[in-house]
C-alpha cells in the first residue's frame, strides 16, 4: 500500500478509524473523511499517534448534504490527480425518522445516496489509478430489506430496521450496477458485511439516547479492528485485484439475497438515485 491514496468516509471512529490506522501503518496516504472537524481532528491525532505515520490528513464532508459532497469532490480534485482506494464506510442509524439537509430520510440519504453521489464524483480520480478499488460497507441487515419505491423516505410506517435494511440493500444493488458500468475501466467495486461490530452507530450524539443499550451489548460484538479486517483485505489484497461486483464476509465471497442480485432492481435504483442527487452519470474511461 506504500504511497497509495486511500480515502475512508466516517473515519473519525469505529471501523473507519481502525481502517485508517491500519492503512497508514502499511504505508498508505490516508484521507480521513469526517462530518465534524472537531471529532475528526481528535481522530486524526489518534491515527497519527497509533500508526506512527504523518501521511494522514483530514477532509470535511457531510454525506447528508449534496452541496457538501460536491464541494468536497471539487477540493479533492483540485488537490490530487488520482485515488487508489475509496472505502465507503460512513453510516447512520436513526431510531426516529430524521431528514437530511436535502429532505431525504437520513439512513437512505447518508448510507446510500450520499455515497452514490460521492463515488460518482470521484470516479475520474479512481480511473486514473493503476487499479482503483471501491469498497462499500453494507450489512447482513440487507437480508430483510426492500426498496420502497412507492415511499422511499418512509413517510408512513417508519421503523429503524425498515430504514436501515433498505439502505444496506441499496448498498449491494449499487455495487452490482456500478460493477457493470465500470467494466473496461480497471476499477473494481465490492461490498462487505463487517459482522456485528461494537461501534457507536445508533447512539444519538445530541441526546445520548442508546448509550445504555450499547454498553450492555458491547461485550458480545466484534471490536472495530476486527470489523475492519475485510475492508482492509479488499483494499490491499492481490487476491481480489480482478474481482468486482461481489459481496464479502470474513474475507470470503458470499452470495447475498436473491433481491440483492436482481439486475432489474439494481438498474431501477440507479436511475432513481441519479434523479434524486441530480446527476447523469457518464462512466466512459478517462485518460490515465
Amino acid at each position: 500500500m506504500k504511497g497509495k491514496k486511500v480515502m475512508i468516509t466516517g473515519a473519525n471512529s469505529g471501523m473507519g478509524l481502525a481502517a485508517a490506522i491500519e492503512m497508514a501503518k502499511k504505508g498508505a496516504h490516508v484521507i480521513m473523511v469526517c462530518r465534524s472537524l472537531e471529532r475528526g481532528q481528535a481522530a486524526l491525532d489518534q491515527a497519527k499517534r497509533e500508526s506512527k505515520s504523518n501521511a494522514i490528513e483530514l477532509m470535511k464532508c457531510d454525506l447528508g448534504s449534496l452541496l457538501s459532497i460536491r464541494e468536497f469532490a471539487r477540493q479533492y480534485d483540485d488537490a490530487y490527480h488520482s485515488l487508489d482506494v475509496l472505502i465507503n464506510n460512513a453510516g447512520v442509524v436513526t431510531i426516529k425518522r430524521e431528514l437530511t439537509e436535502d429532505g431525504f430520510e437520513s439512513m437512505m440519504g447518508v448510507n446510500h445516496l450520499g455515497h452514490f453521489l460521492l463515488t460518482n464524483l470521484l470516479l475520474p480520480a479512481l480511473t486514473r489509478s493503476p487499479q482503483g478499488r471501491i469498497i462499500n460497507v453494507s450489512s447482513g441487515a440487507h437480508k430483510i430489506g426492500n426498496i420502497h419505491f412507492d415511499d422511499p423516505y418512509l413517510t408512513k410506517g417508519f421503523t429503524v430496521w425498515k430504514g436501515y435494511a433498505q439502505s444496506k440493500l441499496a448498498n449491494l444493488l449499487f455495487t452490482a450496477e456500478l460493477a457493470k458500468k465500470l467494466q473496461g475501466t480497471g476499477v473494481t467495486v465490492n461490498a462487505l458485511h463487517p459482522g456485528a461490530v461494537a461501534t457507536s452507530l445508533g447512539v444519538n450524539r445530541k441526546t445520548g439516547f442508546g448509550k445504555g443499550v450499547f454498553a450492555l451489548l458491547k461485550p458480545f460484538f466484534l471490536t472495530p479492528e476486527q470489523g475492519a479486517q475485510t475492508a482492509i483485505y479488499l483494499a490491499e489484497s492481490s487476491e481480489v485485484e480482478h474481482i468486482t461486483g461481489q459481496y464479502f464476509y470474513k474475507r470470503k465471497m458470499e452470495l447475498p439475497t436473491e433481491r440483492a442480485r436482481d439486475i432489474e432492481l439494481a438498474s431501477r435504483l440507479w436511475d432513481w438515485s441519479e434523479s434524486e442527487v441530480g446527476i447523469r452519470t457518464r462512466l466512459a474511461p478517462t485518460d490515465r
